[in-house]
């Protein structure tokens, strides 16, 4: 049987290091870690894995231990993985790799994730044989894309002002999006983020005007119709 470029890959990044790959998952579902992990464990045998349940938690690992390549989920309770990610990108001077691996579709946040730092993007209902590529490719040195995506980034630097709203966003309006459209109010978003009600009306009022609505519904209405939330 011929082994498949991935195993040919990983086996070459065995020989060249020293030490065994490192891994960290960094996703709030149990069994998505465990998942990532097993599959990619039969082309990466040797590998080290450490999982974070939050964004919080990833810092942490990412602070006290070298890591190789992050597999970052965006959506996770507390701190977002889209503010987490700036962070990670200065851990190590930029030699640990970020992979973003998220349930959203990728015309939702992959540019935006590109900007920040990431190396790639991923979504969850990918098969097994595409997550093991772009790992692959992201500890080469290289970014990962989809065909589809690769359009998607070619249409946005050709006319960067055409993509959807939510993409003048900070990262911060963007959690307040996707809080609100949650039926949170802002006393409960502001508890959740661990600042002042007072910060949290600036970022409605500025991420309305961004977007160009006046109420609340419409957020509410824009994100469902972007699958922004679950």
């Amino acid at each position: 049987m011929k082994s498949s470029p991935e195993r040919k890959l990983s086996k070459t990044h065995e020989v060249m290091s020293a030490a065994p790959l490192r891994v960290l998952i960094a996703d709030d579902h149990a069994v998505v870690r465990r998942g990532v992990r097993e599959v990619l464990r039969e082309s990466f045998p040797t590998a080290v894995f450490g999982e974070a349940a939050d964004a919080a938690q990833a810092l942490e690992l990412a602070r006290q231990e070298p890591w190789d390549i992050v597999l970052l989920d965006i959506a996770m309770p507390g701190r977002s993985g889209l503010e987490a990610l700036a962070d990670l990108t200065e851990i190590r001077n930029g030699k640990m790799r970020i992979l973003v691996l998220s349930m959203h579709h990728e015309h939702h946040y992959a540019v935006r994730v590109l900007k920040n730092g990431a190396a790639g993007y991923v979504t969850k209902d990918k098969a097994p044989e595409q997550l093991v590529s772009a790992v692959s490719r992201v500890l080469d040195g290289g970014t990962y894309v989809s065909p589809e995506l690769g359009a998607a980034l070619a249409e946005y630097l050709a006319s960067p002002d055409s993509g959807p709203l939510h993409n003048n966003l900070s990262e911060r309006e963007l959690q307040v999006l996707c809080m609100l459209a949650k039926a949170r109010t802002l006393k409960e978003i502001a508890d959740e983020l661990c600042l002042s009600t007072k910060t949290i009306s600036t970022y409605h009022v500025s991420l309305l005007d961004k977007m160009q609505m006046t109420r609340d519904a419409e957020l509410v209405r824009y994100a469902l119709e972007h699958k922004l939330i679950d």
